[in-house]
């Protein structure tokens, strides 16, 4: 086996686990909020390794990964009704203002630059990531709190089949860069196939659910929609992000895959784009 064919297996066992360690993860509340609560750890975490690095730059990596797993808990919580009280996020608040009061005593050489990489975390990976309880746990008219997997499923499901959707279109029609100063592999076709895919996709999902989901296959369509173009800048954002640091995977934790933000940089943005979509539907 060349080593190629090596690399190309070793990606395909990953990528496999990976899917069926998210789909279980959607199953059960308990489990969604674990696994993204371990998700947004490891990727503040992976972050502050890669800020770290910069000459002048030093961050506290431990309180920035426990204050963005805090919030995410405490998001949790909040969203799905075992705390009530804003009390909750009072903790989290006094670790943000003793990261911002320590560099009065730590002498760094530019503690503008350490105050805004630690809040880029927060900013950047915790506060997206903890949106994704807002798609998952909905606050009935009744008071009651109902978890529905299928948004934040169909959200990361929308994501794959974009990915590979563009990877497939952009290898055989691939003709104009989408970005070529950020990304030269994207190309609009490649973007414009995965978005079809996506909304074929969409109108599957909206069929088999018929009307035993609150979203209609239009408004599914308008998910994916979402997904496919804020997906698309999350990816573009995170390339600017290993760009500037000059490196081209921000890990290794995932054989074939690179790191924790490799594989979640998109949904960075999504995430918080289809927040803004659903409200916005409630509206109408």
């Amino acid at each position: 086996m060349t080593e190629k064919q090596s690399n190309l297996v070793t990606r395909t066992i990953t990528g496999v686990l990976f899917v069926a360690i998210m789909v279980c993860g959607f199953l059960r509340p308990e489990a969604m909020i674990f696994l993204f609560a371990l998700i947004t750890g490891m990727a503040i975490w992976e972050y502050c390794g890669l800020v770290n690095d910069i000459e002048g730059v030093s961050v506290n990596r431990f309180i920035s990964t426990v204050a963005g797993v805090y919030f995410f808990i405490a998001v949790a919580a909040w969203r799905s009704g075992i705390v009530t009280n804003f009390v909750i996020f009072v903790p989290y608040l006094l670790t943000v203002i003793y990261l911002f009061a320590s560099e009065l005593y730590l002498k760094n050489e530019n503690p503008v630059h350490d105050w805004a990489y630690t809040m880029l975390s927060q900013m950047f990976i915790a506060l997206p990531l903890s949106m994704i309880n807002i798609l998952a746990f909905d606050v009935q008219s009744d008071g009651f709190v109902h978890y529905d997997m299928m948004i934040p499923l169909m959200l990361f499901v929308f994501l794959w089949v974009n990915d590979s959707g563009a990877y497939c279109s952009g290898s055989l029609f691939g003709r104009h860069k989408l970005f070529p100063r950020i990304s030269p592999g994207k190309t609009w076709e490649g973007s414009i196939g995965g978005g079809i895919l996506v909304l074929i996709v969409a109108v599957v999902v909206g069929y088999l659910l018929g009307d035993g989901h609150t979203l209609s296959i239009p408004m599914w369509m308008g998910l994916g929609l979402v997904v496919v173009v804020f997906g698309t800048l999350g990816d573009l954002v995170e390339s600017l992000f290993k760009r500037t640091l000059g490196i081209k995977d921000s890990g290794n934790i995932l054989p074939g895959h690179g790191g924790i933000l490799d594989r979640f940089d998109s949904s960075l943005m999504a995430i918080p784009a289809a927040v803004v979509y659903i409200y916005t539907l409630q509206l109408f």
